[in-house]
């Protein structure tokens, strides 16, 4: 919405005082990437995620059969203490388990709140790493502008060194142009620790050598225009990653308490075993029927009964269960009720933002009615230097206010889910 004007901010600031840098610029597009591929963030969710899929498939699994094969060899006398096997393979497995159902149902929702988490992450990431990235280059454009001013401040107190010199103004008019360089300082050092501050950061995202990151302003896309009128809080609910995450937790919730009251269910296992024996031990001469190959093939049906404590405790996760069904509704809300006031929030600040724009023109048309003054004669040094450090000052504060703009628009994109696109376009 606002990048023709940045444009034209930053080409006023490369014509007043660039700053030297021997090191290549990053375009924002490529700082996202980087952001994207490097985030630790992202790659503990991609863990999660991957530890649930599994916890998922391993529920699931419960009803294919489990096969296991042993062997043992000892020496026995007497009467037979157990059956002669050489070998033997035994198989169970769910055959119905209402439970087990309700289970994997909870280790789906799991699952699906933990990929929500992960997009959540990612865009926190994509957003933290583009307003670093946008407050650097405004800090850039501050700084260049900051020593524009410090060095007609120092040219005005080596004026007023010879007025005093010859005895046209008073020792204390040096004591004040010094004030005004010292001040001037004074903000340069805040913004260089500001600008230092937001380069690691920018490299802690993105890999890329602190010292090395420079921003291009006119690599940031067009921010899209902001209807006041679009229900754009009805978009943030239906997007928000965080609110599905914590109603599919929710839903986990519900099923893992469904599932431990139907442990109370009936419940039926696939069994089998197959064991082939020996005649090393002279088992068959103690059985009249023995056989070296055995097996059987069968179900086991449980019938739970009397079990308080397994009531209880599938009661406490209902309980549990209805808690965070209203933590989602109560997350929901607060999603809608910050994407409004964000809306409006952006429509304070864009007419805080021509309200600068303004006030800059203005003081540009004081600068140059000044200087008619002065080559008049209507008017002193210091009132030429007044007007230039006014304008200036009007600059920093338009930069400042872009920002502020740019920077509620780029939250508002994320709630509404459309950061990711516009901070991948190609302006």
């Amino acid at each position: 919405m606002f990048a023709n004007t940045r444009v034209s901010l930053l080409l006023y600031v490369s014509l007043l005082l660039p700053v030297a840098s021997s090191a290549e610029p990053v375009p924002f597009k490529r700082a996202i990437e980087l952001a994207i591929r490097n985030s630790t963030a992202m790659s503990a969710a991609s863990a999660d995620v991957n530890r649930l899929q599994a916890l998922y498939q391993e529920s699931r699994d419960q009803y294919i059969p489990q096969v296991y094969f042993g062997s043992g060899l000892a020496y026995s006398f007497g009467f037979p203490l157990g059956e002669p096997s050489i070998f033997k393979v035994s198989s169970t497995s769910l055959l119905l388990n209402y439970a087990q159902r309700e289970f994997i149902k909870a280790a789906r929702s799991d699952m699906r709140a933990s990929t929500a988490n992960k997009e959540e992450k990612k865009g926190q990431m994509i957003l933290e790493t583009a307003l670093s990235y946008a407050e650097l280059d405004k800090n850039q454009a501050s700084i260049n502008i900051l020593r524009q001013q410090q060095d007609a401040a120092l040219r005005f107190e080596h004026i007023e060194q010879q007025r005093i010199g010859a005895g046209v103004d008073p020792a204390i008019e040096l004591t004040r142009a010094k004030l005004n360089t010292a001040r001037i300082r004074l903000k340069i050092a805040e913004l260089l620790a500001g600008a230092d501050t937001l380069r690691l950061r920018l490299s802690q995202l993105t890999g890329l050598p602190a010292k090395e990151f420079e921003t291009i302003s006119e690599s940031i896309p067009r921010l899209p225009e902001v209807s006041q009128e679009e229900d754009l809080a009805s978009r943030a609910t239906a997007f928000s990653p965080a609110l599905k995450g914590a109603q599919e937790l929710a839903a986990a919730k519900l099923f893992q308490a469904r599932g431990e009251h139907k442990q109370l269910y009936p419940a039926i296992d696939l069994v089998g075993q197959y064991a082939r024996f020996s005649k090393y031990n002279n088992y068959d001469q103690y059985y009249k029927t023995f056989k070296r190959n055995n097996g059987a093939l069968g179900v086991e049906i449980r019938f739970p009964f009397l079990n308080k404590s397994q009531k209880d405790h599938s009661e406490a996760l209902y309980a549990e269960a209805q808690r965070a069904r209203k933590d989602a509704d109560a997350a929901k809300e607060q999603v809608s009720t910050e994407t409004l006031k964000m809306q409006r929030t952006v429509a304070q600040l864009s007419a805080a933002r021509d309200v600068a724009k303004l006030e800059y023109q203005l003081s540009q048309n004081n600068t140059q009615a000044m200087q008619t003054k002065i080559e008049a004669g209507q008017a002193t040094l210091r009132d030429q230097q007044q007007a230039q450090l006014d304008e200036n000052d009007k600059y920093s504060s338009l930069l400042d206010a872009t920002y502020e703009l740019d920077k509620a628009q780029m939250q508002l994109l994320k709630q509404t889910g459309d950061l990711e696109k516009w901070a991948l376009s190609t302006r």
